[in-house]
Protein backbone atom coordinates (compact mmCIF):
# COMPACT_ATOMS: atom_id res chain seq x y z
CA UNK A 1 0.00 0.00 0.00
CA UNK A 2 1.27 3.51 -0.74
CA UNK A 3 2.02 5.70 2.25
CA UNK A 4 -0.47 8.46 3.08
CA UNK A 5 1.47 11.14 1.19
CA UNK A 6 1.81 9.05 -1.96
CA UNK A 7 -1.83 7.98 -1.81
CA UNK A 8 -2.93 11.61 -1.63
CA UNK A 9 -0.83 12.42 -4.70
CA UNK A 10 -2.18 9.36 -6.55
CA UNK A 11 -5.78 10.29 -5.81
CA UNK A 12 -5.26 13.91 -6.89
CA UNK A 13 -3.38 12.82 -10.02
CA UNK A 14 -6.19 10.53 -11.13
CA UNK A 15 -8.94 12.98 -10.26
CA UNK A 16 -7.34 15.79 -12.28
CA UNK A 17 -5.81 13.84 -15.19
CA UNK A 18 -2.18 14.28 -14.12
CA UNK A 19 -2.37 17.77 -12.65
CA UNK A 20 -1.39 17.99 -8.96
CA UNK A 21 -0.50 20.75 -6.55
CA UNK A 22 1.78 21.02 -3.56
CA UNK A 23 5.25 19.50 -3.80
CA UNK A 24 4.74 18.21 -7.36
CA UNK A 25 2.98 21.26 -8.81
CA UNK A 26 4.37 22.10 -12.24
CA UNK A 27 6.40 18.86 -12.41
CA UNK A 28 6.26 16.11 -15.01
CA UNK A 29 4.77 13.29 -13.02
CA UNK A 30 3.53 9.80 -13.80
CA UNK A 31 2.11 6.94 -11.79
CA UNK A 32 4.27 3.83 -12.03
CA UNK A 33 2.69 0.50 -11.08
CA UNK A 34 5.14 -2.34 -10.53
CA UNK A 35 4.66 -5.92 -9.39
CA UNK A 36 6.05 -6.67 -5.92
CA UNK A 37 9.23 -8.71 -6.21
CA UNK A 38 8.23 -10.80 -3.20
CA UNK A 39 4.48 -10.32 -2.82
CA UNK A 40 3.48 -10.38 -6.49
CA UNK A 41 0.95 -7.64 -5.76
CA UNK A 42 0.75 -4.33 -7.68
CA UNK A 43 2.33 -1.22 -6.13
CA UNK A 44 1.71 2.30 -7.48
CA UNK A 45 4.17 5.14 -6.91
CA UNK A 46 4.23 8.76 -8.15
CA UNK A 47 7.51 9.29 -10.01
CA UNK A 48 8.98 12.26 -11.87
CA UNK A 49 9.98 11.60 -15.47
CA UNK A 50 11.70 13.05 -18.51
CA UNK A 51 10.61 12.60 -22.14
CA UNK A 52 13.09 10.58 -24.18
CA UNK A 53 11.52 10.47 -27.61
CA UNK A 54 8.24 9.12 -28.92
CA UNK A 55 7.03 6.20 -26.79
CA UNK A 56 9.84 6.32 -24.20
CA UNK A 57 10.27 8.15 -20.90
CA UNK A 58 13.04 8.10 -18.30
CA UNK A 59 12.62 7.75 -14.54
CA UNK A 60 15.38 8.10 -11.96
CA UNK A 61 15.61 5.87 -8.88
CA UNK A 62 17.06 8.56 -6.63
CA UNK A 63 15.09 7.90 -3.42
CA UNK A 64 16.22 11.38 -2.46
CA UNK A 65 19.83 10.24 -2.24
CA UNK A 66 19.07 7.45 0.25
CA UNK A 67 21.59 4.62 0.69
CA UNK A 68 19.27 2.04 -0.90
CA UNK A 69 17.34 1.92 -4.15
CA UNK A 70 13.59 2.59 -3.86
CA UNK A 71 11.27 -0.42 -3.66
CA UNK A 72 9.77 0.29 -7.09
CA UNK A 73 13.21 -0.11 -8.66
CA UNK A 74 13.73 -3.57 -7.11
CA UNK A 75 10.25 -4.54 -8.31
CA UNK A 76 10.82 -3.60 -11.96
CA UNK A 77 14.20 -5.31 -12.01
CA UNK A 78 12.42 -8.51 -10.96
CA UNK A 79 9.46 -7.90 -13.30
CA UNK A 80 10.20 -5.37 -16.06
CA UNK A 81 6.63 -5.17 -17.41
CA UNK A 82 5.02 -2.18 -15.69
CA UNK A 83 1.95 0.03 -16.02
CA UNK A 84 2.28 3.76 -16.62
CA UNK A 85 -0.38 6.44 -16.09
CA UNK A 86 0.48 9.89 -17.45
CA UNK A 87 -2.85 11.58 -16.80
CA UNK A 88 -4.01 11.19 -20.40
CA UNK A 89 -3.30 7.51 -21.11
CA UNK A 90 -2.70 4.33 -19.18
CA UNK A 91 -0.39 1.91 -20.94
CA UNK A 92 1.89 -1.06 -20.41
CA UNK A 93 5.64 -0.49 -20.69
CA UNK A 94 8.85 -2.49 -20.55
CA UNK A 95 11.48 -1.18 -18.13
CA UNK A 96 15.18 -1.21 -19.01
CA UNK A 97 17.87 -0.13 -16.55
CA UNK A 98 20.36 1.95 -18.53
CA UNK A 99 24.00 1.01 -18.20
CA UNK A 100 27.40 2.61 -18.78
CA UNK A 101 27.68 5.58 -21.10
CA UNK A 102 23.98 5.50 -21.96
CA UNK A 103 23.07 5.88 -18.29
CA UNK A 104 25.66 8.61 -17.76
CA UNK A 105 24.45 10.66 -20.72
CA UNK A 106 20.84 10.40 -19.60
CA UNK A 107 21.72 11.34 -16.01
CA UNK A 108 23.82 14.28 -17.21
CA UNK A 109 20.82 15.56 -19.18
CA UNK A 110 18.69 15.32 -16.06
CA UNK A 111 21.29 17.17 -13.98
CA UNK A 112 21.48 19.90 -16.60
CA UNK A 113 17.70 20.26 -16.34
CA UNK A 114 17.63 20.10 -12.52
CA UNK A 115 20.78 20.29 -10.38
CA UNK A 116 18.92 18.52 -7.56
CA UNK A 117 19.77 15.17 -9.16
CA UNK A 118 23.49 15.87 -8.69
CA UNK A 119 22.83 16.71 -5.04
CA UNK A 120 21.09 13.37 -4.57
CA UNK A 121 24.00 11.54 -6.20
CA UNK A 122 26.47 13.34 -3.92
CA UNK A 123 24.57 12.11 -0.86
CA UNK A 124 24.95 8.41 -1.63
CA UNK A 125 27.70 5.97 -2.60
CA UNK A 126 25.40 4.02 -4.93
CA UNK A 127 25.14 4.92 -8.59
CA UNK A 128 21.61 6.26 -8.96
CA UNK A 129 19.88 4.21 -11.65
CA UNK A 130 18.16 5.67 -14.70
CA UNK A 131 15.36 3.52 -16.12
CA UNK A 132 13.82 3.74 -19.59
CA UNK A 133 10.13 2.89 -19.88
CA UNK A 134 9.23 1.87 -23.44
CA UNK A 135 5.54 1.80 -24.29
CA UNK A 136 4.28 -1.61 -25.39
CA UNK A 137 2.48 -1.19 -28.75
CA UNK A 138 -1.27 -1.50 -28.51
CA UNK A 139 -4.50 0.48 -28.60
CA UNK A 140 -4.44 3.49 -26.26
CA UNK A 141 -6.50 3.44 -23.08
CA UNK A 142 -7.79 6.94 -22.43
CA UNK A 143 -8.20 8.05 -18.84
CA UNK A 144 -11.70 9.26 -19.63
CA UNK A 145 -15.24 7.96 -19.44
CA UNK A 146 -16.36 9.11 -22.90
CA UNK A 147 -14.87 10.01 -26.25
CA UNK A 148 -15.87 13.64 -25.74
CA UNK A 149 -14.01 13.73 -22.42
CA UNK A 150 -11.04 11.97 -24.00
CA UNK A 151 -10.63 14.79 -26.53
CA UNK A 152 -10.55 17.38 -23.77
CA UNK A 153 -8.13 15.31 -21.67
CA UNK A 154 -5.75 14.86 -24.61
CA UNK A 155 -5.92 18.56 -25.46
CA UNK A 156 -5.24 19.55 -21.86
CA UNK A 157 -2.23 17.24 -21.83
CA UNK A 158 -0.76 19.09 -24.81
CA UNK A 159 -1.58 22.44 -23.23
CA UNK A 160 0.15 21.45 -19.99
CA UNK A 161 3.28 20.13 -21.67
CA UNK A 162 3.64 23.15 -23.95
CA UNK A 163 3.27 25.43 -20.92
CA UNK A 164 6.05 23.52 -19.14
CA UNK A 165 8.28 23.80 -22.20
CA UNK A 166 7.65 27.53 -22.46
CA UNK A 167 8.68 27.98 -18.84
CA UNK A 168 11.83 25.93 -19.40
CA UNK A 169 12.81 27.89 -22.49
CA UNK A 170 12.18 31.22 -20.72
CA UNK A 171 14.31 30.09 -17.77
CA UNK A 172 17.19 29.09 -20.07
CA UNK A 173 18.01 32.70 -20.86
CA UNK A 174 21.43 33.43 -22.30
CA UNK A 175 22.70 30.05 -21.14
CA UNK A 176 21.19 28.39 -24.19
CA UNK A 177 18.99 25.34 -24.53
CA UNK A 178 19.99 22.24 -22.60
CA UNK A 179 20.01 18.77 -24.15
CA UNK A 180 16.97 17.61 -22.18
CA UNK A 181 14.98 20.68 -23.15
CA UNK A 182 15.67 19.90 -26.80
CA UNK A 183 14.35 16.39 -26.25
CA UNK A 184 11.27 17.79 -24.49
CA UNK A 185 10.52 20.05 -27.46
CA UNK A 186 11.10 17.40 -30.11
CA UNK A 187 9.04 14.82 -28.22
CA UNK A 188 6.17 17.28 -27.90
CA UNK A 189 6.33 18.05 -31.63
CA UNK A 190 6.22 14.36 -32.53
CA UNK A 191 3.36 13.68 -30.12
CA UNK A 192 1.23 16.50 -31.50
CA UNK A 193 2.00 15.39 -35.06
CA UNK A 194 0.87 11.85 -34.17
CA UNK A 195 -2.33 13.17 -32.59
CA UNK A 196 -3.24 15.28 -35.61
CA UNK A 197 -2.43 12.41 -37.97
CA UNK A 198 -4.85 10.22 -36.01
CA UNK A 199 -7.56 12.86 -36.26
CA UNK A 200 -6.96 13.38 -40.00
CA UNK A 201 -7.10 9.66 -40.81
CA UNK A 202 -9.77 8.41 -38.41
CA UNK A 203 -11.79 10.90 -36.36
CA UNK A 204 -12.39 13.61 -38.95
CA UNK A 205 -13.40 11.25 -41.82
CA UNK A 206 -15.77 9.40 -39.47
CA UNK A 207 -17.46 12.62 -38.35
CA UNK A 208 -17.62 14.00 -41.90
CA UNK A 209 -19.27 10.81 -43.09
CA UNK A 210 -21.89 10.83 -40.32
CA UNK A 211 -22.46 14.59 -40.27
CA UNK A 212 -22.19 16.13 -43.76
CA UNK A 213 -23.26 19.48 -42.30
CA UNK A 214 -19.85 19.65 -40.63
CA UNK A 215 -18.11 20.17 -43.98
CA UNK A 216 -16.99 23.77 -43.34
CA UNK A 217 -15.88 22.89 -39.81
CA UNK A 218 -13.78 19.94 -40.98
CA UNK A 219 -12.20 22.02 -43.74
CA UNK A 220 -11.18 24.67 -41.23
CA UNK A 221 -9.77 22.09 -38.81
CA UNK A 222 -7.75 20.47 -41.60
CA UNK A 223 -6.35 23.87 -42.65
CA UNK A 224 -5.40 24.56 -39.06
CA UNK A 225 -3.63 21.19 -38.87
CA UNK A 226 -1.57 22.19 -41.89
CA UNK A 227 -0.68 25.53 -40.30
CA UNK A 228 0.29 23.90 -37.01
CA UNK A 229 2.40 21.34 -38.90
CA UNK A 230 4.36 24.26 -40.38
CA UNK A 231 4.85 25.78 -36.91
CA UNK A 232 6.04 22.44 -35.54
CA UNK A 233 8.58 22.18 -38.35
CA UNK A 234 9.87 25.67 -37.55
CA UNK A 235 10.15 24.84 -33.83
CA UNK A 236 12.00 21.61 -34.62
CA UNK A 237 14.44 23.53 -36.78
CA UNK A 238 14.98 26.18 -34.11
CA UNK A 239 15.71 23.74 -31.27
CA UNK A 240 17.85 21.41 -33.40
CA UNK A 241 20.43 24.15 -33.95
CA UNK A 242 23.29 23.59 -31.48
CA UNK A 243 23.69 27.35 -31.15
CA UNK A 244 19.95 27.90 -30.81
CA UNK A 245 18.91 31.43 -29.91
CA UNK A 246 16.62 31.02 -26.89
CA UNK A 247 14.79 34.24 -27.76
CA UNK A 248 13.98 32.80 -31.19
CA UNK A 249 12.90 29.48 -29.70
CA UNK A 250 10.69 31.28 -27.17
CA UNK A 251 9.10 33.28 -29.98
CA UNK A 252 8.40 30.05 -31.89
CA UNK A 253 6.88 28.46 -28.78
CA UNK A 254 4.69 31.51 -28.25
CA UNK A 255 3.49 31.45 -31.87
CA UNK A 256 2.67 27.76 -31.59
CA UNK A 257 0.95 28.25 -28.24
CA UNK A 258 -1.33 30.97 -29.58
CA UNK A 259 -2.38 29.12 -32.72
CA UNK A 260 -2.68 25.75 -31.01
CA UNK A 261 -4.89 27.15 -28.25
CA UNK A 262 -7.17 28.79 -30.83
CA UNK A 263 -7.34 25.50 -32.76
CA UNK A 264 -8.02 23.32 -29.72
CA UNK A 265 -10.67 25.73 -28.47
CA UNK A 266 -12.47 25.74 -31.81
CA UNK A 267 -12.30 21.96 -32.11
CA UNK A 268 -13.74 21.52 -28.62
CA UNK A 269 -16.45 24.10 -29.29
CA UNK A 270 -17.55 22.36 -32.49
CA UNK A 271 -17.00 18.66 -31.81
CA UNK A 272 -17.36 18.00 -28.09
CA UNK A 273 -21.10 18.87 -27.89
CA UNK A 274 -21.72 16.64 -30.90
CA UNK A 275 -19.82 13.74 -29.36
CA UNK A 276 -21.53 14.23 -26.00
CA UNK A 277 -24.91 14.04 -27.73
Amino acid sequence: MPNDFNQQVIDEFRAHHGRVGGWFEGARLLLLTTTGARSGTPHTTPVGYYPDGDGRVLVIASAGGAPKHPAWFHNLVAQPRVTVENGVFTYEADATVLEGDERDRAFARAVEADAGWAEYQAKTSRVIPVVALDEVPGPPHFNATSFAEAIKVVHDGFRRELSLIRGEVAASGAGGLGAQLRVNCLTFCQGLHNHHTGEDTALFPMLADRHPELGPVMERLEREHERIADLLAELREAVSDEGADTALVLAEVDRLTGELEAHLGYEEEQLVPLLEA
